[in-house]
């Protein structure tokens, strides 16, 4: 097995006289899938999507001292000595509600009827909550003492005028923009989503609902390829189903607007596999042929600044080379963690799972009562494998495979 990137030959009907470790090819993507630039879109839009500027509060949050709870404002070292044996009794001069304060000043022994959010009257430090009082007459009477800036939410608390609320790079939740509207932003500073072109090739491939001949199959790559576009932080620029015409292909694949352009179909070494060697014609093909299996034929390059990824036709090599690969650019450029995108758990393999040194290996398996059972590891046409799996287990390079009881990492599909 090789360890560095191979000049490109034409493999049509000859084969691959060698296959790149799967290292060298994340490595080249690393090395090319540079974070895009920024962008500006509306808060209502920003779920999801990466920080490509900090954001640094513009105000004080709260910005005024407010009520936390529902009761009555009072100084708090007037309760001191408060209890069920010696009720301590205020004057109620006025009330304070969310958005209309108190105006005046409190005399000694008096107490403001206040709702949580309200402001605090100036020269007021606390609230005594409704169920520690009662209210008659226009007086209260309080059984618990209150210290000084209990049950108020002072200015700045949550963010001081001037700090960094988000830091650049973050992926942004839900909570996250709640605070961001707390701030009063209406806009946000975010890294631009990679627009991918997909290009769907085969002559026997016909779109779904559409009829079909015996021995032509409905295109599936397409449909699947989309979701997984979406869960790494692209979006689809354009899809093309084409038949195997060369001079159509290069056209697809020479049009401007994409920053990955994925080509299903068409990879391997068969007579009408034109998208190897139109890449290394009008971009570069750097890797062609990987040592894993499923997905050997996948192959990444470049035309111009667009990425380019040769993913095999048949769906698990399809899926396969999509996550290893693919999905690993998209997330990069998006300014998210290269990281597999999936949950994982530890556990105990239960029939042997087999592999052979050299290559990488991508095993669809099925968790029963906390063991792992293999479901296949050949089979790249049986997509429903993945269906029926509850995740995959990926065999390094360097391993035979993973024996009774050893326990692996299943990656869940969910």
């Amino acid at each position: 097995m090789n360890t560095a990137i191979n000049s490109i030959a034409d493999v049509r009907m000859h084969g691959f006289r060698t296959r790149s470790e799967v290292p060298v090819v994340l490595e080249w993507i690393d090395q090319h899938a540079e974070r895009l630039g920024p962008e500006s879109i509306p808060l209502e839009e920003a779920c999801g999507r990466t920080l490509a500027e900090a954001v640094i509060a513009p105000l004080d949050v709260p910005g005024f001292d407010r009520a936390a709870m529902d009761g009555f404002a009072v100084r708090g070292a007037e309760t001191a000595g408060a209890s069920e044996y010696n009720p301590l009794e205020f004057g109620v001069i006025g009330q304070a509600m969310p958005g209309q304060p108190f105006a005046g000043n409190l005399p000694p022994r008096s107490a403001v009827r206040i709702m949580t959010g309200a402001p605090v009257p100036d020269g007021i430090d606390s609230v005594v909550p409704a169920e520690y009082a009662t209210e008659a007459d226009g007086r209260i009477v309080v059984t618990r003492p209150v210290a000084p800036g209990q049950h108020v939410g002072h200015r700045g608390e949550d963010l001081q005028s001037g700090s960094a609320a988000l830091s650049t790079g973050r992926r942004l939740r839900p909570q996250d923009l709640g605070l961001v509207a707390s701030l009063g932003l209406e806009q946000l500073t975010v890294v631009r989503q990679p627009r991918v072109r997909m290009l769907v090739t085969g002559n026997e491939v016909r779109a779904p609902g559409a009829p079909k001949g015996m021995y032509e199959v409905y295109d599936a790559n397409s449909y699947m390829l989309r979701g997984l576009i979406k869960r790494d932080g692209g979006v689809l620029e354009a899809q093309h189903r084409l038949v195997d015409d060369p001079e159509r292909i290069r056209a697809a694949l020479l049009a401007p607007g994409a920053d990955v352009i994925l080509v299903s179909g068409g990879s391997s070494v068969g007579r009408e596999d034109y998208a190897p060697r139109l890449i290394a014609e009008i971009g570069e093909l750097a890797i062609h042929g990987v040592a894993m299996r499923p997905s050997s034929p996948a192959g990444v390059g470049r035309i111009g600044q667009a990425l380019v990824f040769l993913l095999p036709g048949n769906p698990v090599s399809c899926l396969c080379a999509y996550d290893f690969f693919a999905g690993r650019a998209l997330r990069l450029l998006a300014g998210r963690s290269p990281a597999w995108p999936h949950r994982t758990l530890q556990a105990v393999v239960a029939r042997k799972i087999v592999s052979a040194i050299g290559r990488v290996d991508y095993c669809r398996v099925r968790i029963d009562d906390g063991r792992v059972e293999p479901i296949a590891l050949s089979g790249a046409s049986i997509l429903s494998s993945t269906t029926r799996a509850d995740g995959f287990v990926i065999v390094p390079a360097e391993c035979e495979g993973y024996g009774p009881d050893a326990e692996i990492t299943v990656f869940l599909y969910d």
